[in-house]
């Protein structure tokens, strides 16, 4: 919100929530009835293509989000260093409203000005006569408007809202209070409707304008330099005509200067352009991209986690991961993006943190969970995930941690199959298991005498049961009873003595059938990468191994999976913590770090545990 909110500051429909699509729903059973119920020779297309304009709007702003966040994350060309959090996200997660708001009014003046119905496809004088419009009147008035916007009285009640963003997003661009979109649309109503009540209006120069503005919005914002300098020197005027993302991040950093929209030319007239324009711009273009420290390595989970990444949709990804209604109708692109990762066969960069001089980042095997459990795609799988080592021990990658898969004894022996084919390795390969059971051991409540295990023999299960017995904790399991059984029983069914107990420690497998056979107010703690099925509505669920990550991790705008804000799995942890230590020595095949000093380690950096489950 602005400093102090003004008149008209919200959003007309902001009470409908995910419904406020509906405000055009009469508009688009028109458009459609009139498809349906006329002559060809009668159709008005203009109408019919509204709402193919409002879905490519939506499509093109994605595409930017995706390109920017990608290219910032890698740090080549990257403008401004600062970080994102929560907070701008949520800010900026109502983007799609200025969409609605033209189709709208597009409807409005397709059903009520005569002229502005039936257009051709292209008119060449409408062309020109939109482009000269906008350099003169649309970016002079802009530029004014803008200026007015940045006195104290209208900047604390309307655009100081947009300001909040200091390290911008394609998106940042359109984020303002509904009264200044308002202002907005009336300035670039300017070309537009001049060309409808002349009668030079075509569908190339009124969708073709709504397209360039959206372009420039997006370009301006996006915090990484794509425009070359050899452009401006082949074409000097051009440097007046157009605009760089440099040139406007300054704007956000510095506030007063560079008003213009998109042609910087009234800037360089009323002296208000920034010194540091020209070398910023320099300095952007020669900026090589970032190695880090500290890399995880993880991989998708279901079809549908695509979109929760950080590169696919903001909001998504800044909340836990879950599955939606509305999902279901977007399954063709879902499909599409599955096809495409199959066929995909580099790991990519999907985020960034900092902590102090530490850079991190996780990188995505682009393959889903099921592709994992299949036996002739393991080795292919192996074998990206053994170029993603190689490439962090090129890079000078400190640590490298094997997330959710990537480390499964079947593959890889919890990644000791890969230092083991290269014991040139620098980069520390880690699984995290001595932090994961840390995790798991101090989520216990304080005064248990006995739990039960429940899962498949792992590698976390021997080590949870080795440090429960030496704190004196009995262990009951599925696998006989006792931990000297554990390794040597088959599965059982559940004795009535081990299921009475109040703490289960469960790892993959667990049955809805065996989980209703727990007691009321029974604590499933995973010690799984994967969390159970919440089916108790009278138990209490743990997190995956997990841990809150401190202040001073920054740039934490999405969320690790199904995990809170700003949490963090144990196994991503691990990682932080190893470097931020020094150790030395992998943590991968059988191997495991010393539960107590790993898990004192994390809380002397920061971490801090979870809250107390809930039900």
């Amino acid at each position: 919100m602005a400093l102090a909110p003004g008149f008209l500051t919200d959003w007309p429909w902001k009470s409908f929530g995910r419904f406020k699509y509906l405000v055009l729903a009469p508009f688009a059973f028109q458009s459609l009835y009139s498809f349906a119920a006329k002559e060809n020779s009668e159709m008005d297309v203009v109408n019919l293509l509204i709402i193919p304009l409002l879905l490519s709007r939506i499509l093109h702003n994605q595409i930017w989000i995706t390109i920017s966040r990608h290219l910032t994350t890698k740090g080549k060309n990257r403008i401004v260093d600062k970080t994102i959090e929560f907070d701008q996200v949520d800010r900026e997660s109502n983007w799609d409203d200025q969409i609605l708001l033209q189709g709208f009014l597009f409807y409005i003046f397709n059903l009520t000005i005569t002229k502005a119905s039936y257009l051709p496809f292209w008119r060449f004088d409408g062309l020109i006569i939109t482009m000269l419009l906008h350099t003169g009147p649309v970016e002079y008035l802009y530029y004014w408007l803008h200026r007015a916007l940045h006195h104290h009285f209208l900047y604390s009640r309307y655009h100081s809202h947009h300001h909040s963003s200091i390290v911008t997003e394609p998106i940042t661009s359109v984020i303002h209070p509904f009264a200044e979109h308002i202002a907005y649309f009336v300035l670039f109503a300017i070309p537009m409707l001049t060309t409808v009540f002349t009668g030079t209006a075509s569908m190339a120069s009124l969708f073709g304008y709504v397209t360039y503005i959206d372009f420039m919005n997006n370009m301006g914002h996006c915090n990484f330099e794509l425009i070359p300098k050899e452009l401006f020197a082949f074409l000097p005027p051009l440097k007046y005509l157009m605009y760089t993302p440099s040139f406007h991040s300054l704007h956000h950093t510095q506030f007063r200067t560079n008003y213009s929209l998109f042609m910087p030319f009234y800037d360089y007239v009323y002296g208000t352009m920034d010194e540091y324009s020209d070398a910023l711009h320099e300095s952007a273009l020669k900026r090589k991209e970032e190695s880090p420290d500290v890399v995880h390595l993880t991989h998708l989970t279901t079809p549908e986690s695509i979109y929760h990444l950080r590169l696919g949709f903001a909001s998504f990804a800044s909340r836990p991961q879950e599955s939606k209604w509305f999902m279901f109708f977007i399954w063709p692109i879902t499909c599409w993006s599955m096809i495409m990762n199959s066929m995909f066969s580099r790991t990519f960069i999907s985020e960034r943190n900092v902590v102090g001089t530490l850079k991190l980042q996780s990188w995505i095997i682009p393959r889903y969970m099921m592709q994992y459990h299949i036996k002739w795609r393991k080795e292919a799988i192996s074998d990206l995930i053994e170029e993603a080592i190689l490439e962090a021990d090129k890079l000078g990658v400190k640590v490298l941690t094997l997330g959710f898969l990537n480390q499964d004894k079947e593959l890889n022996n919890h990644g000791n199959l890969y230092v083991k084919r290269h014991p040139e390795l620098q980069v520390k390969v880690v699984d995290g298991s001595g932090l994961a059971a840390a995790v798991v051991i101090n989520s216990i409540p304080k005064g248990t005498s006995e739990v039960f295990l429940h899962g498949k023999p792992s590698k976390m299960a021997t080590a949870l049961g080795s440090a429960l017995s030496q704190r004196g904790i009995r262990l009951a399991s599925s696998y006989g009873g006792s931990y000297e059984n554990f390794h040597k029983m088959s599965r059982n069914s559940l004795e009535a003595e081990s299921i009475k107990q109040k703490v289960w420690l469960v790892g993959e497998g667990l049955s809805d059938e065996e989980q209703q056979k727990a007691s009321k107010g029974t604590i499933f703690i995973p010690y799984s990468q994967f969390p159970p099925k919440r089916l108790r509505n009278d138990c209490f669920y743990c997190y995956t191994p997990a841990l809150m990550a401190p202040k001073s991790i920054q740039n934490i705008d999405s969320c690790e999976n199904w995990l809170p804000r700003r949490a963090m799995s144990a196994w991503r942890i691990a990682g932080i913590v190893h470097a931020l230590e020094g150790w030395k020595a992998h943590e991968c095949g059988d191997a495991i770090l010393n539960i107590d000093e790993v898990w004192k380690a994390s809380l002397h950096h920061g971490f801090s545990p979870m809250k107390f489950p809930s039900k």
